[in-house]
């Protein structure tokens, strides 16, 4: 019996060794196999592997997912401290399973345990094929008799071997968000992360490009994108080993969240979202944005409102009779919604600054005496819907809210309190907390029927941070945070699934897949300014489709109009500008323009992105939308901070029917302006590899033009 046994565990070996698991996307692999030992091992990652059901194991393969506490000396992707205090842990394959959802998403999932101590792991893949997409999550749970310790919980691990390595983040601060920061990767190891909590990605944005044997390129190269949805604090690890291989982990940043888990609580990470390609990362931007499109964002397919807001008109100074001017202004400009922004509710302590007021959610009477609903109306009337601004996570020390409930604010005992802009967080960890939240939005829309939009805002980061619910558990505080907005944002969504709501933190604090999926767009930054928008929305464009990035026109920045306009033209149209302030040229020209966008936007939207010259390059910058019928596109050309004598390059278009004619015109045209452009025709192969000027005539900095290009 014992020879039989041992002949079927050798046979069982053996077949496991041999069999391959494949996650397959229309021009990616990745390959896991089994080794000697029991345990999965990524084997390949890169272009698909041909035939699809082939097997190429060569057993030579990285572990999968690191384990802490035995032989591996590389940072972990999963660390355990059992109940006896044994801090290592041993994952081997025990099965997997592969479904198709439909006819473009699979599912995989493998299961590894632990030989010794009764842990499972799961690794969770969700591959989607035609947008070359790869969602890749973990479940961890176990049933030893008391709870374990988890101080390291990776959503993912990817390895790679190249000669060299390059890495794209996407650093910045408040108004200069997603600035690109490039680098050589060398032996050692690159940590990008955040520990702020909430507004996570203020400082370091949640995503990267990683580029194999070349620096990285447009439209050459291998490269991957990957991004976490998580809107909470995130690590991005990057070791290179002695014998220069990469090992790429991603994830929940561990920091100060040491996290008890029950038995047979089931731990869930976030997804690592990742795509490859061997095109440039031109390539991935466009994987990721149709993924976005179809899948990561709220309605991805629904049209976006163009929109007024009345800050830059008003701030928190004004009453019913000045905002309902200005909404004529919306209707002249043509716009979907007006939104009112901060400052129209609290009472006893009036919502005139800053400082006081927030948390107390009731319309300020003297500002608005007959409420919300009497705006909605009034805006109903000149034909244009209304939206309101909110910020439902956060409180002044200043307030009612304050007053009453002190147990609902994050903030340490024994210590003084810490105001970031006046203001403090809720602790929605407290589940009552999580019901003022929902209800501050319920309330608002149900009292005031025909509300058609809301800006979520967040204005502060975690710091001093203590969770009077937590207690003894204050190492579960940042993980449960963001579990705990996510459980609110669900709420909302089944009452109001199709609301439009734009995620809002300050800026680009909250730029992520895990909170978007509940999102229609996001705010990537209060700098306006058209020329450091250029260089936001440039970095963004790498993740995001363009009808998440909220792009208003303001008065901030020395350009002129028309270089405002074309640059917001190139995200989700809106204003936040005087209109009465407008010139009738102008307010003609912006009428115009609202027209054009929404003629235009399903191809800047849905269409091919490809960044033809990048900001950081040249002093101009060149974008080109093509619908994915090669039949139509929009090409936005922006001269920056130029200098006499500068001679540009022509540009050669991507993307075109090689064997089609093109007729070129330029649109967007200030009234009164001519073009050199108009009615130009060109053929495909002409437009790309030829190329064409953007620039015929002087060289003026600060101007800029958009071009339509179609097919005869």
């Amino acid at each position: 019996m014992k020879k039989l046994l041992s002949i079927g565990l050798l046979l069982f070996s053996q077949w496991v060794q041999a069999q391959q698991i494949r996650i397959n996307t229309l021009n990616s692999s990745l390959v896991y196999s089994v080794n000697g030992q029991g345990r999965l091992v990524q084997e390949y990652f890169g272009k698909t592997l041909q035939p699809a059901g082939g097997n190429n194991s060569s057993q030579s393969g990285q572990e999968a997912y690191i384990t802490a506490g035995m032989e591996s000396l590389l940072d972990p992707a999963i660390r355990i401290v059992h109940n006896d205090g044994n801090p290592s842990l041993e994952l081997k394959y025990v099965t997997f399973q592969s479904a198709k959802k439909d006819d473009n998403v699979t599912t995989t999932d493998i299961t590894l345990k632990d030989p010794v101590y009764p842990v499972t792991v799961i690794l969770h893949f969700e591959a989607y094929f035609r947008e070359d997409v790869i969602k890749a999550w973990t479940e961890i749970k176990h049933t030893e008799k008391q709870p374990v310790l988890l101080t390291a919980y990776a959503s993912s691990m990817l390895h790679f071997k190249a000669g060299h390595y390059w890495l794209s983040q996407f650093h910045g601060d408040w108004a200069r968000e997603a600035t690109m920061v490039e680098e050589q990767l060398n032996k050692g190891t690159k940590i990008l992360d955040s520990k702020l909590g909430v507004r996570a990605n203020m400082y370091q944005s949640p995503m990267f490009l990683l580029s194999l044997d070349q620096a990285p390129e447009e439209n050459s190269g291998a490269v991957l994108a990957g991004t976490l949805a998580w809107t909470g604090n995130f690590r991005f690890g990057f070791e290179i080993d002695e014998k220069n291989a990469l090992h790429v982990s991603a994830g929940i940043n561990p920091y100060a969240s040491d996290y008890t888990l029950k038995p047979n609580e089931v731990f869930t990470t976030p997804a690592f979202i990742f795509t490859w390609s061997d095109s440039g990362k031109g390539q991935t931007s466009r994987n990721l944005q149709h993924w976005a499109v179809n899948y990561g964002i709220l309605d991805g397919h629904t049209p976006r409102l163009t929109l007024l807001n009345n800050w830059e008109a008003t701030g928190m100074h004004f009453d019913e009779q000045k905002l309902t001017s200005l909404f004529g202004g919306a209707a002249k400009l043509g716009v979907d919604l007006f939104l009112l922004d901060d400052g129209w509710f609290a009472n006893k302590y009036p919502r005139n600054d800053d400082k006081a007021g927030l948390g107390d959610w009731d319309n300020n009477k003297e500002k608005l005496p007959h409420g919300l609903g009497f705006l909605v109306k009034e805006a109903q009337k000149q034909g244009v819907k209304f939206g309101i601004w909110l910020e439902p996570e956060m409180v002044n020390p200043k307030s009612e809210l304050y007053t009453q409930h002190p147990d609902w604010i994050l903030r340490l005992p024994n210590r003084a309190e810490h105001y970031y802009r006046n203001q403090m967080v809720l602790d929605l960890i407290n589940p009552a907390v999580q019901d003022f939240v929902f209800d501050v939005v319920d309330k608002t829309m149900s009292e005031n029927p025909g509300i058609a939009y809301i800006k979520w805002d967040c204005n502060r980061t975690l710091t001093n941070t203590y969770s009077p619910y937590l207690k003894e558990k204050q190492s579960h505080l940042f993980i449960e945070y963001t579990r705990s907005l996510y459980k609110v944002l669900e709420r909302v969504r089944v009452k109001y699934p199709h609301l439009p709501i734009m995620l809002c933190s300050g800026g680009g604090g909250r730029t992520d897949y895990g909170a978007m999926k509940y999102f229609t767009e996001f705010w990537p930054s209060d700098n306006t300014d058209a020329l450091d928008r250029i260089y936001i929305q440039y970095g963004y464009s790498h993740f995001f489709p363009a009808n998440t990035m909220a792009a208003h026109i303001t008065n901030m920045g020395k350009q002129s109009l028309k270089f405002r306009t074309d640059v917001a033209m190139m995200g989700k149209l809106g204003y936040d500008i005087k209109v009465d302030n407008f010139t009738p040229q102008e307010l003609q020209f912006s009428h115009d323009a609202v027209t054009t966008y929404n003629r235009v936007r399903d191809i800047v939207w849905y269409g091919d992105l490809y960044r033809l010259v990048s900001p950081y390059q040249q002093p101009r910058a060149v974008f080109q939308y093509t619908s994915t019928d090669k039949q139509k596109t929009i090409v936005f050309h922006y001269l920056m901070n130029t200098r006499r004598g500068d001679v540009f390059p022509l540009v050669k278009l991507q993307g075109l029917d090689p064997k089609k004619n093109y007729r070129v015109n330029e649109i967007n045209l200030f009234p009164g302006t001519a073009s050199a452009f108009n009615n130009k025709v060109y053929s495909g192969d002409f437009l790309m590899n030829a190329g064409i000027s953007l620039t015929p005539g002087k060289v003026k900095p600060l101007t800029s033009n958009i071009l339509e290009v179609v097919a005869e």
